[in-house]
């Protein structure tokens, strides 16, 4: 059947899912996309929708159908192909089952309709799945996965809605209880069993330059059909999925590409995409999808000009023989920005001052006596909170002496790469509050995790040690709603130094926090309040709207490079020896899983 150029009639059943019951702008932009090329639009709230966000979609919607969330999306896509009756459905001329996975529309819907409406066609979609010779999910009656149309995007037309076989294949459904049967139950299946039975299909992105390069071309090669193809969706999951699936099959560009396109060449407002994958998703896969790794010059300014935002020095110093490092680090603020000098008491003020006096010409200093208690945390959230929040970023260092470790070479080994990758110099600090300035989603920056010495095992899931729960519950009393786990490291500054945009600390401050939250001295080596706070930070910003990343000056960077490649070499030769590699092992480890 082709569409031609007349005005086709369509009908829209459009599928919505949140665990939070929240619908974001990005489902209604796609409403509106999609009302371009749809007489009607039916929303199935499968689940629950916020009152606001439930009002907005009726008002884009002709009917909002709220049901249980119980059958996936494939159950309520039958339900509402056969909402008004089949006879009705059987008056448009195509039909069109979509769902709230995918961020689009990048490009107009009616590009894509425009386009089909020339082929032949009795179903097409937007991407095809490529023939897997097995079945991963083991529901999949042909026990290999056919290629086939995804079903996050399918249109039906007219007279193909008017067979038997299609109407027996919606009424007869069976029952499903699990994503697995989702996929074996219809999406896996339909195409094959449509096409064997002789009707035509055809996808509006061609599948076949990314034959065996790829199974989930969408997933693998998203720039690529955005740009090449004109594909008019990326798929959620493509920012926050399982980071070993792109790892075994890419360098793990993939989704950072796509973003940087979408962001630079397309008018989609990628602000959208960051509303609801903050809300939703961990910041660890985030992270990883995303790379938000920034590696900034200490050499080249960004810009001649000077930096917009209003940033502050904050520093805490105990041991008054680490004063001159920290006041060599503090020269390397952009002039003008204020500096506050924490120190527990008169007798090390005393000592400390002298050290930053020749800084007074260029800065702003104030001295402040926190008392010994909370480490350098409660001086940052307790003495510093008069002023924390009348500056758009802040800087926070404190004087690092790990002496728990033997050789303290080290500790100090590890509190140089803190202070080299936040306050290289001044070319790099200024690089730093630009980058805020061009991010503006950026809520705070650490330095990466340390991986010499004993520090390698805190990499993965070792940064919460035995500190999960009590951050957890530090989480729940302070109402931060964002996704954490135990199996998902924190992008957390676990040296307590950092860059940070100080709306993202907002409910953090708005604690109002006392120097009695904290414990005495000697504090307990894990699960403290400030262990808890340490690991806190990336949640805090995330619970305001800003992800967070790992910073490096370049010249630290060309030594952590070296310091992954020994380790990863390291770890290679040992799995080698015992298994036959990194992707052997990971296998192996999948096959443990699952038995």
């Amino acid at each position: 059947m082709i569409i031609g150029n007349s005005h086709p009639k369509r009908y829209a059943v459009y599928v919505f899912f949140d665990r939070d019951g929240i619908v974001d702008e990005y489902n209604f932009f796609f409403l509106k996309g999609l009302r371009e090329v749809s007489d009607r639009i039916l929303t199935i709230v499968n689940g629950e929708a916020d009152e606001a966000g439930l009002k907005r979609l009726q008002e884009l919607s002709d009917e909002v159908l709220v049901r249980p969330n119980e059958g996936f999306d494939i159950t309520a896509y039958h339900l509402g192909l056969f909402h008004y009756g089949y006879e009705e459905l059987c008056t448009f001329d195509e039909a069109i089952i979509c769902n709230s996975t995918n961020f689009g529309p990048l490009y107009p819907f009616t590009e894509m309709f425009g386009e089909m409406n020339r082929r032949d066609l009795d179903f097409w979609g937007i991407t095809a799945f490529h023939e897997v010779p097995f079945d991963p999910f083991g529901t999949v009656k042909y026990h290999y996965l056919p290629q086939h149309v995804q079903s996050y995007f399918q249109v039906f037309r007219q007279d193909f809605m008017k067979t038997e076989d299609f109407r027996k294949w919606w009424e007869e459904m069976p029952a499903i209880h699990s994503y697995e049967e989702a996929i074996g139950t219809h999406e896996a299946v339909f195409t094959k069993d449509m096409a064997d039975r002789g009707y035509k299909w055809d996808v509006y992105c061609d599948p076949k330059p990314l034959e065996g390069f790829t199974w989930d071309p969408l997933r693998d090669f998203p720039r690529y059909l955005i740009e090449a193809q004109r594909c008019p969706v990326i798929k959620r999951r493509s920012f926050f999925h399982d980071y070993g699936e792109a790892f075994g099959r890419s360098g793990g560009e993939g989704t950072i590409e796509a973003f940087r396109y979408i962001r630079d060449h397309l008018d989609y407002d990628t602000d959208m995409i960051w509303k609801n994958l903050l809300r939703t998703e961990n910041m660890a896969d985030l992270k990883k999808r995303m790379h938000f790794n920034y590696i900034l010059s200490s050499e080249l300014k960004k810009s001649k000009e000077k930096p917009k935002l209003s940033t502050a020095l904050i520093i805490h110093i105990y041991y008054d023989d680490q004063a001159p490092v920290c006041r060599k680090y503090a020269e390397h603020m952009p002039k003008g920005c204020d500096i506050f000098i924490t120190v527990p008491t008169q007798e090390k003020l005393e000592k400390v001052r002298p050290v930053f006096a020749d800084l007074e010409a260029d800065h702003k200093i104030e001295f402040r006596i926190s008392g010994n208690r909370g480490r350098d945390v409660a001086p940052f959230l307790v003495g510093c909170a008069d002023v924390f929040m009348n500056y758009d970023l802040v800087c926070k260092i404190h004087d690092k002496k790990a002496k728990q470790i033997e050789p303290l070479s080290i500790g100090l080994s590890w509190g140089h790469e803190c202070f080299e990758c936040t306050l290289k110099n001044e070319t790099f600090a200024e690089n730093v509050i630009r980058l805020f300035e061009e991010n503006p989603r950026l809520g705070l920056l650490t330095p990466p995790v340390p991986l010499h010495g004993p520090y390698y095992p805190t990499t993965g899931k070792g940064e919460w040690g035995e500190n999960y729960q009590v951050t957890r519950q530090l989480a729940d009393e302070l109402h931060l709603k964002v996704p954490m786990s135990p199996d998902k490291e924190p992008v957390a500054p676990l040296g307590s130094i950092f860059w940070v945009r100080t709306k993202a600390f907002r409910q953090l401050f708005a604690r109002g926090w006392k120097y009695e939250d904290f414990p005495e001295e000697p504090v307990a080596i894990d699960a403290t309040v400030l262990h808890a706070i340490e690991r806190l930070y990336p949640f805090c910003a995330q619970a305001e709207g800003y992800y967070s990343g790992w910073l490096m000056s370049d010249t630290w960077a060309k030594v952590q490079t070296d310091n992954w490649m020994y380790l990863n070499s390291g770890l290679e030769k040992a799995e080698s020896e015992r298994i036959g590699g990194w992707f052997e092992y990971r296998d192996f480890l999948e096959r443990v899983e699952k038995s």
